[in-house]
């Protein structure tokens, strides 16, 4: 299953880069919700909770469903406007059409992210969400009762959350996320709409020579296009790693939001050949044998009792998956185990699952 994306040429500034206060704040308290799955933002959720009062912490438990893993529409930019405050923001979302507000945190209750959902609130759909837990149920029975107040109390918690245990810690985090969007613009640059094909899971191809289409693995199937009346909105976040989240809510910017340090977080298909590499035992001695140290085939061979092209084939499986470092002394090469590639097979794994 995939998420397409199609952009017509030229489309020159159909594709850019978007710093965003809001997509920050609702990553920081996706991760204080889920933090087994963030480990790298643990540090700031136990100073969350050290800091913050009870009862802000059990609102930010009332309203987690929006920023779960198929996150409300509203809280990823909303528009192609540079530099917006995380007050300006907010102001965008109270100003949302009570509609689009409504279908967008009914999509984020339900889990669907695809272009064709934008249910009407009704009875059916509360005892939908029933049946997912009584938490988004509560939120949509609200919803149903009082759209505008749901809003207005959710605008308030944001407001009150950020000025609380966001606010400090936003100066550091956007000189991360600026560093990261000078990269991605230059990208732009130089290579246009062609650089989406760089992310994780992400395949281009322009058949015609003329439209481009770009790919994402993702868990359903949908197509969007992008063009300039449209554009593809790139969010980069820190502590939303290890997640890649696609928005594309009809009549509204394509919104991508991806990893500031994600360059070197693998692909599915890294994860799937590095796990099938060790698979089998042959290949698992051999690395054994070049973990503490770097050892050339002949001698391979002569501790493992194979001939030098069986290691040599079994060392080539390896290095396909980004096992092992290689370097040459004269004609003779030598191979080192990749420990830290081993050693992040489990949290690169799930990286790969989680997006």
């Amino acid at each position: 299953m995939a998420v397409t994306l199609l952009l017509d040429p030229p489309a020159a500034g159909s594709v850019v880069v978007r710093q965003s206060p809001l997509a920050e704040l609702c990553a920081c308290l996706h991760a204080f919700d889920e933090p087994g799955h963030h480990p790298a933002s643990a540090g700031w959720v136990a100073r969350a909770h050290a800091e913050l009062d009870t009862a802000l912490l059990a609102t930010a438990a009332v309203w987690a469903p929006l920023w779960g893993a198929f996150r409300a529409r509203y809280l990823l930019p909303l528009s192609a406007d540079a530099r917006r405050t995380l007050h300006d923001e907010l102001e965008e979302v109270a100003g949302l059409p009570i509609g689009d507000f409504t279908a967008m945190t009914v999509q984020a209750l339900i889990g669907k992210n695809d272009t064709g959902l934008t249910p009407e609130l009704s009875e059916e759909v509360l005892h939908r969400l029933r049946l997912i837990s009584s938490s988004r149920m509560e939120i949509g029975a609200r919803l149903l009762a009082d759209p505008e107040g749901v809003r207005a109390e959710l605008l308030d918690f944001l407001a009150a959350f950020a000025a609380a245990a966001f606010d400090a810690e936003w100066p550091a985090l956007r000189r991360v996320l600026d560093r990261d969007g000078a990269l991605r613009e230059r990208d732009l640059r130089k290579k246009g709409a062609l650089s989406l094909a760089d992310f994780p899971t992400a395949s281009a191809a322009q058949p015609s020579g003329r439209r481009l289409s770009v790919v994402f693995d993702k868990l359903y199937n949908a197509t969007a296009r992008v063009d300039d009346d449209r554009p593809c909105l790139l969010v980069p976040t820190v502590h939303g790693r290890p997640h890649f989240v696609i928005k594309h809510y009809p009549g509204y910017p394509v919104v991508i939001q991806y990893s500031a340090d994600g360059a070197g977080t693998p692909t599915l298909e890294t994860a799937r050949r590095r796990l099938a590499a060790l698979q089998d035992p042959t290949r698992l001695r051999l690395c054994y044998a070049i973990l503490r140290n770097p050892v050339a085939t002949a001698e391979l061979a002569t501790q493992l009792g194979m001939t030098a092209p069986q290691v040599s084939r079994h060392l080539r499986r390896l290095r396909e998956a980004q096992l092992v470092h290689t370097h040459r002394r004269g004609s003779v090469v030598y191979y080192q185990l990749d420990a830290d590639a081993v050693e992040r097979l489990g949290p690169d794994l799930l990286s790969v699952l989680y997006r």
